[in-house]
């Protein structure tokens, strides 16, 4: 993901080039532990032009976010510890269509950029399934649910949002 800048990732749609459509956005709080494999998932959208940049909204971490965040090419935004706060500056800083948000301890799942694609038409929030590495089946099972009857997805499931919804 070296060198995510909005303007030299593009992507090929209807055979015109045009902008990758996503700022992903990740607020991070020490969280040098679980970044990597939340960025190596990125991966694949990266591959599949659907990324253009990426933001890393820091809370005043202690560790080496930072530092890896940089080497990843991320654009970083720093301020006070608030999970709200730092997803306001994340996304006023973003500059695609479409915000994917992720937690730093989230890894998008292989084949994800097969739902983001199309979704992308739909101008509708989306959101991932819900699922833990250990234990918490049940915790993830509720979070499906409610997500799916009333809309209403927790941060953790990876959250994309239209710039215009948000």
């Amino acid at each position: 993901l070296a060198d995510l800048s909005y303007n030299r990732l593009m992507h090929r749609k209807k055979g015109a080039r045009v902008p990758a459509p996503l700022s992903d956005i990740i607020p991070t709080l020490t969280a040098g532990q679980t970044l990597p494999a939340c960025l190596n998932a990125l991966m694949e959208g990266l591959d599949a032009g659907l990324i253009a940049e990426l933001i890393v909204s820091d809370g005043g971490s202690v560790d080496d976010t930072l530092k890896q965040a940089d080497a990843w090419g991320a654009h970083i935004v720093t301020g006070p510890a608030s999970r709200g706060g730092q997803l306001q500056r994340g996304c006023a800083q973003a500059r695609a269509n479409w915000f994917l948000v992720l937690h730093a301890d989230t890894v998008l799942s292989p084949g994800w950029t097969n739902a983001v694609g199309p979704h992308l038409d739909t101008q509708k929030a989306g959101y991932f399934q819900l699922r833990f590495d250990r234990g918490g089946r049940v915790v993830a099972a509720w979070a499906n649910i409610r997500a799916r009857l009333f809309g209403l997805p927790f941060g953790d499931q990876g959250l994309l949002i239209p710039r215009a919804l948000y």
